[in-house]
């Protein structure tokens, strides 16, 4: 379920996240030349895995949506497809934390421009503050206003809202409510600048857990959601009425009727309860308002829904249920905007037996619900379910009465009908988007058709990845779901991981030369925490725990798949032979090590813990020092030993205040090499080796030639290719990488809430580019200049250069000036190098010769302005290009 996925962010961060941010005390090597390679990048799909805690329609445009998701990034709905957009992947490695969306706003004076307040902690596991992004392209690209408080998109609170919101009629300004004692602030240049609105009465009350002193559970949850009434404002005016949520179960609604000038506890109010939402119905001269007793996601016990009279001030406590029957709070509140007086609100924190939904078509006087006992334990649903596009929602479960698979849903923060269309519903869960098309048959007493409505958001927090010589493709180890085993990256699997079903998967393993063995661990609440495959992950058995088990460590396979050695949190290292039925305490190396096996030698097995390497050549019996000096301090490290290589070992890993880097073993781990052309390695894979080449290809997730970034190396790590790009970085990218063993180029990139990613090379040649001979081209020529994404501060372009004459170019250079003071920083397919505003791009060695009436590409990254013009006009040699 949900309640683990905090665990899962937290000891991914404990393993290295904080490492991200440089400091003066480590320098960087010399920088190397690096080539650049075009990367595709796709998702192995899963369509959902993570909770969203926020959807939001433009109430101005037809079918412009988004959803927000914790630590997953944004998304934009695509109504053509029915499928979700990602919008901030380009939030880099020391940014990670803004890939945490707390709230999110869509303008409805101006459709274009949306707004984002990322941030993922505002305690210590966050080291930067967050920011308030704003695009004017629909998040194709953004700017960045840096706040001087932290937020909190991973942070108990997170489904009330919405913080975030636009004055739909004077859309210069902007609200956001802050954590922490922040209070509320206010922006009237379109997010440009921020300040604290400083007579604002309250900065909120309400901590989880006061006494947690990891600061996590006992920040104060502070300003939790703003809402404009547009009834008291005209275009182009401050709206008047402005009414704000607070965490302060004593004072939870504010309101200002000045346009933010002063401000007023709202008279009469209820109390007790904490406000989640606060939804105007401006036809009716209604607020609606729902409560719980706790912040949420995961807690709540009792709730109530309450409407407030705006022309009044009358209060009616419209709750469906009496607050004696409530186990739940309550959080998903939405009105639908063409049938006045109809609403909708979530019980968000009923986890068993399910979550519930509630319906009323007269302004709250009287309730409907999505499911209710006929007599106990059974149920009668007004709405049937279809996960047959995401079947793994069932989770493998076969549940008695009242309980039902799939659920309804948990966690049902987000709720929301299409205020353009009454039919349409969508609504966020633990684990997925869910809609309908048909919600008004509720009204007639049919049964309306709840299906994910997922496609493209991906939110998986990624542990683990192995890709077998044979068999499935990839098997993954996931946060929260447990993990996958692809045999197709473009569909979704058909389950998760089960038998057993660990909430969390930690490691995972298979047998080099018997891939069909495989073997994971992960965390359970009661059960065992290792499952062992005979048949390539498609079917597990459970294992058996040594004693003090209390999580899944890392775990690895010998070779041939006769034996294992496990790792596990809350015991020491342990070893068996056969599959887990007895375990025997290895010696010689310390609890908390992590552990990888040898690929060809079934006896060998590797640890490392605190800078120190460890052997073992007995199974995993005993384990001996290594002599290897100069490796990473701490703890923050992968290791890899190549496949078809005995004694052949990467390790990648350290921290900005110490050792940091690639380090290389021939021997077993007797000694290691440092590779000096590598500043910061955090992860390491091997896959495929290139045409012609005798070892297999490197990848690592690293900091190369002072740039950031995801890399190749086919010549054993003595040159490097970059193969993602400023506009695709993910955040942090440090859990696990792994290249193809049957596809050339292939890698399979872990994120912290972006799922898996695949990339295959799309540069056109099978190894990495190398220089060419100088170009001598002649003849008539056309360019295609295409900008394909753009970011703050940065955009990347695609050239395509056509000899449109007769004769074929042995060799060729195009030059273009630069209008706005765009800076090349990186180039592909191409060797580039930029002097004034003279940009001059020659062809490497496979693109040439360029026959008459072909064409050839490449690709560039820039630095940019506000403005981004077109070259207007391009140069081969002498000769004068037409421009397409």
């Amino acid at each position: 379920m949900r309640r683990t996925r905090i665990l899962t962010a937290v000891l991914a961060l404990a393993a290295g996240l904080l490492s991200g941010a440089p400091t003066a005390l480590a320098a960087d090597p010399p920088a190397p030349k690096l080539a650049a390679d075009t990367y595709t990048w796709k998702n192995a799909r899963i369509d959902g895995g993570g909770f969203v805690p926020g959807i939001v329609f433009n109430r101005s445009e037809k079918n412009l949506a988004y959803a927000r998701t914790d630590i997953g990034g944004a998304y934009r709905w695509q109504e053509s497809s029915k499928t979700w957009r990602p919008l901030l992947d380009s939030v880099g490695w020391e940014d990670w934390g803004h890939t945490g969306v707390v709230s999110i706003a869509s303008d409805s004076v101006d459709p274009n421009r949306v707004y984002a307040a990322v941030g993922t902690y505002t305690n210590s596991w966050d080291p930067k503050n967050g920011a308030v992004m704003r695009s004017a392209d629909r998040g194709a690209s953004w700017q960045k206003a840096n706040l001087p408080f932290k937020l909190g998109g991973n942070m108990p609170g997170r489904g009330m809202g919405e913080r975030l919101a636009v004055d739909p009629n004077r859309n210069s300004v902007l609200y956001l409510g802050a954590p922490s004692g922040k209070g509320l602030w206010r922006s009237t240049d379109s997010g440009v600048g921020w300040s604290q609105v400083a007579n604002f009465p309250n900065v909120g009350n309400y901590a989880q857990d006061p006494s947690d002193t990891s600061g996590y559970a006992s920040d104060n949850q502070g300003i939790v959601w703003v809402t404009f009434d547009e009834s008291t404002g005209t275009a182009g005016s401050a709206t008047k009425t402005i009414y704000v949520g607070v965490a302060d179960k004593d004072n939870a609604v504010y309101r200002s009727t000045d346009a933010g000038a002063t401000w007023q506890r709202l008279a009469g109010q209820p109390t007790g309860h904490l406000a989640h939402k606060g939804v105007l119905d401006a036809k009716n001269g209604y607020l609606y308002l729902a409560y719980s007793d706790k912040g949420g996601p995961y807690d709540g016990g009792k709730g109530r829904l309450w409407r407030y009279a705006t022309g009044t001030g009358t209060w009616t406590d419209i709750s469906p249920v009496a607050e004696a029957d409530t186990f739940y709070g309550f959080s998903g509140l939405t009105v639908d905007r063409q049938r006045p007086g109809t609403v909708m609100a979530t019980a968000y924190s009923a986890w068993w037996p399910d979550t519930q939904i509630f319906r009323s078509s007269d302004s709250g006087a009287t309730w409907n619900k999505a499911w209710d006992y006929t007599s106990y334990p059974n149920r009668e649903n007004r709405y049937t379910m279809d996960v047959s596009s995401s079947p793994w929602l069932t989770w493998g479960a076969n549940p008695q009465p009242p309980e039902q698979t799939p659920k309804l849903g948990w966690m049902t923060e987000a709720l929301e009908i299409d205020p353009f269309n009454s039919d349409r519903m969508m609504y966020g869960t633990g684990a997925t988007v869910y809609g309908t098309e048909n919600l008004t048959k509720w009204d007639s007493g049919g049964t309306f058709a709840i299906r994910p409505m997922v496609q493209g958001l991906e939110e998986t927090a990624v542990n683990d990845l192995v890709s077998p010589p044979s068999g499935a493709p990839l098997l993954s180890a996931l946060g929260d779901i447990g993990g996958f085993r692809h045999t197709d990256l473009t569909k979704v699997p058909s389950m998760m991981f089960t038998q057993p079903n660990f909430t969390t998967t930690t490691s995972l393993d298979f047998a080099e030369s018997n891939p069909d063995t495989v073997v994971r661990t992960g965390n359970l609440d009661s059960g065992p925490h290792i499952a062992f495959s005979t048949d390539n992950g498609a079917n597990w058995f459970a294992g058996t725990d040594p004693s003090g088990v209390s999580g899944g460590g890392t775990v690895a396979s010998a070779a041939d798949g006769t034996r294992f050695v496990w790792s596990p949190e809350g015991a020491g290292v342990h070893h068996t032979t056969g599959f887990g039925t007895s375990w025997q305490a290895s010696s010689g190396i310390p609890a908390g090590a992590i552990v990888e096996s040898d690929r060809v030698d079934a006896k060998t097995f590797y640890g490392f813990k605190s800078g120190t390497f460890y052997v073992s050549t007995d199974g995993g019996a005993t384990f001996k020092e290594s002599p290897a000096s100069g490796l990473p301090g701490g703890d923050s490290v992968r290791f890899k030993a190549l496949p078809g290589g005995k004694g052949d070992v990467w390790l990648a890993g350290g921290a900005a205040d110490g050792a940091y880097g690639l380090w290389h073993s021939t021997d077993g781990g007797t000694s290691f090499t440092k590779l000096s052309n590598v500043a910061q390695a955090d992860t390491i894979g091997f896959g495929k080796a290139a045409p012609g080449a005798s070892y297999q290809t490197l990848y690592t997730s690293a900091k190369i030639g002072g740039v950031r970034g995801v890399f190749r190396s086919t010549d054993k790590g003595a040159s490097w290719t970059r193969i993602n790009d400023d506009a695709h970085q993910w955040g942090w990218t440090g859990a696990a990488i792994t290249g193809d063993p049957r596809v050339y180029g292939r890698v399979y990139l872990s994120t912290n809430g972006r799922g898996v990613l695949y990339g295959d090379s799309s540069g056109g040649g099978t190894t990495d580019p190398g220089p060419g001979p100088d170009p001598t081209p002649t003849g008539a020529c056309k360019v295609t200049y295409k900008i394909t994404s753009q970011w703050a501060g940065g955009f990347q372009a695609d050239v395509q250069l056509t000899n449109t004459g007769t004769s074929t170019w042995n060799g060729w250079s195009l030059a273009w000036a630069f209008p706005d003071g765009q800076k090349l920083t990186q180039a592909w397919n191409a060797e580039a190098a930029q002097s004034g505003s003279t940009v001059a791009a020659k062809n490497v060695t496979w693109n040439a010769n360029v026959s008459a009436g072909s064409s050839v590409s490449f690709g560039f990254t820039a630095s940019r302005s506000d403005v981004n013009t077109k070259p207007a006009a391009f140069k081969l040699g002498e000769q004068t290009c037409a421009v397409a």
